[in-house]
């Protein structure tokens, strides 16, 4: 039985204020739901979220958006995972679509810090997906074939069940165009067969594998009801409470 997720990216968004009264929304929304949700606020916000959060059970797991792959040193404006284990972080994001295309970050990094989370012992949430050039083209398996070789070929299949991958569309981030429930259970097929090959059938079949494209209230139940559809990464919609805990409702 896969782990339902929602995960609620907050980007750069919000302030001391709004991350505590959204992160005490979640808390008191999901406290029945069968979803566990996972908040990801901004850095400079982590401990006061996670001091929201840790009285709410194992349902809200706290998220950090980005790590560096390397121990502590001489790496300025980056945050280590040593450091975000002391917030209490448990899941980190890599290789979101944002920090691939605005950031450039290339696929030996996001391997890099694919391989340091998950030997670090935290939940690596994966992020995959195609722009829209490349989807009209008819590339979108092969993108998402070739970024999940490159951050988890070498990895323990030890480490599949601390693994999360979302399939975001680059071209339905912040647009307001979807992919339809059809075409993105297709490619979330896809994923799970590519995991196979790489770790085995038995840590695909486990995976949980969340869609992450420009994910609202309107259109979660459709999404939800798709077989290999196991959650969402959720932007916008994680910053409005009531409409986040409606996702989170669909999933369930």
């Amino acid at each position: 039985m896969r782990t339902k997720l929602v995960g609620g990216n907050w980007k750069m968004n919000t302030n001391l204020g709004s991350a505590r009264e959204l992160a005490r929304a979640a808390a008191r929304g999901v406290t029945d739901s069968p979803a566990t949700v996972i908040l990801f606020p901004p850095f400079p916000y982590l401990l006061a979220v996670g001091g929201v959060l840790q009285d709410s059970g194992p349902g809200v797991r706290l998220g950090a958006q980005d790590a560096y792959p390397g121990a502590d040193g001489a790496f300025t404006g980056e945050v280590s995972l040593s450091m975000l284990a002391d917030c209490a972080v448990s899941v980190v994001l890599v290789g979101h679509s944002e920090r691939r295309h605005l950031i450039q970050e290339t696929d030996a990094l996001i391997r890099a810090k694919a391989h340091a989370v998950l030997d670090s012992g935290m939940t690596c949430m994966l992020c995959i997906g195609e722009t829209l050039e490349q989807r009209e083209r008819g590339e979108t398996d092969a993108i998402n074939r070739r970024q999940l070789e490159s951050a988890l070929t070498g990895i323990s299949p030890d480490c599949a069940s601390r693994l999360v991958v979302a399939y975001e569309p680059v071209w339905a981030i912040g647009t307001g165009r979807t992919a339809t429930p059809e075409d993105a259970q297709t490619a979330h097929l896809g994923v799970r067969g590519v995991v196979a090959s790489i770790l085995g059938s038995n840590a695909a079949e486990s995976l949980s594998i969340l869609y992450g494209g420009s994910v609202k209230a309107s259109n979660a139940e459709a999404l939800a009801i798709m077989p290999d559809i196991d959650g969402f990464l959720v932007g916008g919609a994680s910053l409005v409470s009531a409409e986040f805990l409606q996702i989170v409702e669909a999933v369930s």
